[in-house]
């Protein structure tokens, strides 16, 4: 039977579009494909994982997938195989039984978007992400919106993050600074956007190039959280060309897969002082003679990098 192949761009009630060279199909799943899929555990290029089996995804197919469809009459098909990954955005699935949900598939950039006031940023959600987007395989981008309420002793963020080897983006959607740059990051990639509602990721979408129709909403001013703009996960051609995946605004994010022991290689500032501790099996937490501690009192390590490792840690190893 012939196929055809195309990349997943929108999902909606079961629904999802895939783009190909001949337009854009409306596609259902065979019925083997609606149950959980099983994939085969990997390594990737910054750790290697201690599991050993197999682990499900409570989602056969993500946004940025190619698949491969047959067609059917007119512009509608059924997926019947979804292609190898080379990289995804991946969470604990809420619920009870532990599973993998795939955010988001075959990025090349991952650009988390945090405001720096109006919400004010959560930066154990931002570290979440970015350790999300190394153990996926995503090159991850921090952009800093809004810096055009920043005030005077406001935190050095662009600084924190900058001196850990992350790509930083200084932007307001308001007054143009960082679209550009942010633009030309994206240009002929795909990417993803991600980060908290209120943020101003679909506001930066449209500075960068008007006329995407996407909706904004203000901050919430009771609970000073942002309203959601965007509902459904959707990927969107840019004019300058590429492709960007807009998400919708996360307020929490579990790691997926990720043990206690490879946490802090997930972290780039952390992997140049993860040898030479007293204890092979150092936590980095408490144990004497720890180098990364000793990095943390030289200030090679920011604290508050080093806080999300903790908290993150202890989470991971079932200390909530």
């Amino acid at each position: 039977m012939d196929t055809t192949e195309g990349i997943v761009i929108r999902e909606h009630r079961g629904v999802f579009d895939v783009e190909t060279r001949h337009g854009i199909f409306a596609c259902a799943l065979r019925s083997r494909m609606k149950k959980a899929l099983i994939y085969p555990e990997r390594d990737n290029q910054h750790h290697s994982v201690e599991q050993v089996g197999r682990i499900a995804a409570v989602n056969p197919v993500a946004i940025g997938d190619r698949v491969r469809f047959v067609e059917d009459q007119g512009e509608t098909g059924a997926i019947e195989e979804v292609l190898p990954r080379r990289s995804k955005l991946s969470r604990l699935a809420p619920g009870k039984r532990r599973m993998e949900q795939i955010m988001i598939a075959n990025a090349d950039y991952l650009v988390v978007v945090f405001s720096v006031r109006d919400p004010n940023p959560n930066l154990q959600l931002l570290d979440r992400l970015l350790v999300a987007a190394e153990a996926g395989n995503l090159a991850p981008v921090v952009c800093l919106n809004k810096v055009d309420l920043a005030e005077d002793g406001d935190p050095d963020l662009a600084g924190i993050y900058e001196r850990c080897g992350y790509r930083v983006i200084p932007a307001s959607a308001v007054t143009g600074k960082g679209v550009d740059l942010l633009k030309a990051t994206l240009r002929n990639r795909i990417s993803a956007i991600a980060g908290p509602s209120g943020a101003g990721k679909t506001s930066l979408l449209n500075a960068m190039q008007p006329g995407l129709g996407l909706r904004v909403r203000e901050v919430n001013r009771t609970t000073g959280r942002g309203r959601h703009t965007t509902t459904y996960l959707a990927a969107h051609k840019l004019d300058a060309g590429g492709l960007v995946i807009d998400s919708p605004g996360i307020r929490e994010f579990s790691l997926w897969d990720v043990s206690p022991r490879e946490l802090p290689e997930l972290f780039p500032e952390m992997r140049g002082h993860l040898s030479g501790c007293r204890f092979h099996d150092c936590t980095h937490v408490h144990e004497p003679d720890c180098t990364l501690r000793d990095a943390l009192s030289a200030g090679a390590v920011s604290r508050e990098r080093y806080e999300s490792y903790v908290a993150l840690r202890n989470e991971l190893a079932g200390g909530r």
